[in-house]
């Protein structure tokens, strides 16, 4: 049934032919193209901007690099300083009330650095994306690498994690968050594992062309 406004709208010769077709698709389908996407940044104090001052946090950067490249996009900040896997499949439910186009996953760091045994951090990753993969939101996942001092065997099971959970679900892997910043005390703030300002730029500008690739895939079009 047509709505009353749109009928109104149309000149009655429009009534014949194909010419409606056209006439109410464009009418209808616009506002949905116009919608800016929705991406859920889901992670740790990486994501949620510890010690950076307010507006230079991943997410706002973000979110203004995609704005710059003609890509209308509104970035969710759901980080939690501290957050553990675990945390963040406890909260993955209530993240996804904000009906998400897509999601970028950026946890274990904290895992890493507690010691917690690889198996159950792949365990805890494995749920998040599956039920993002339930709920058909595109993901990129975020690597992370584990500190060398807990030992080479820990390291080789920790690094495994990414690359063999994008290939299972199927998404798009950045194999290291802090990839160019990492070590770097120019662009980390004073307790060396952190991003500034500096560190948060580089991050953005090299996670960006797969952010627009995410965006295409939850349109199911090319992102330009």
């Amino acid at each position: 049934m047509i709505p009353p406004r749109i009928a109104g709208a149309i000149r009655p010769s429009l009534f014949k032919g194909g010419l409606l077709i056209v006439v109410l698709v464009s009418l209808m389908i616009t506002p949905a193209i116009a919608a800016p996407v929705k991406i859920l940044m889901l992670g740790t104090s990486l994501t949620q901007g510890f010690g950076l001052p307010p507006g230079t946090e991943i997410p706002v950067v973000l979110q203004a690099r995609l704005k710059a490249s003609g890509i209308d996009a509104t970035v969710i900040n759901a980080g939690v300083s501290g957050d553990s896997s675990a945390g963040g499949l406890s909260r993955l439910d209530w993240s996804l009330a904000d009906h998400p186009d897509a999601a970028i996953v950026e946890l274990g760091s904290n895992d890493a650095l507690r010691g917690i045994l690889p198996a159950q951090t792949e365990k805890n990753l494995s749920a998040i994306l599956a039920k993002l993969k339930a709920q058909h939101v595109a993901t990129l996942l975020l690597g992370m690498k584990a500190p060398r001092n807990l030992g080479p065997e820990y390291a080789r099971d920790f690094d495994a994690i990414y690359p063999k959970l994008a290939e299972q679900f199927g998404v798009t892997l950045y194999p290291f968050v802090l990839d160019g910043v990492a070590l770097d005390p120019k662009l980390n703030q004073a307790d060396g594992m952190h991003p500034n300002p500096a560190g948060v730029k580089v991050i953005v500008d090299r996670i960006l062309p797969d952010v627009k690739t995410l965006i295409a895939s939850a349109h199911g079009a090319k992102a330009k």
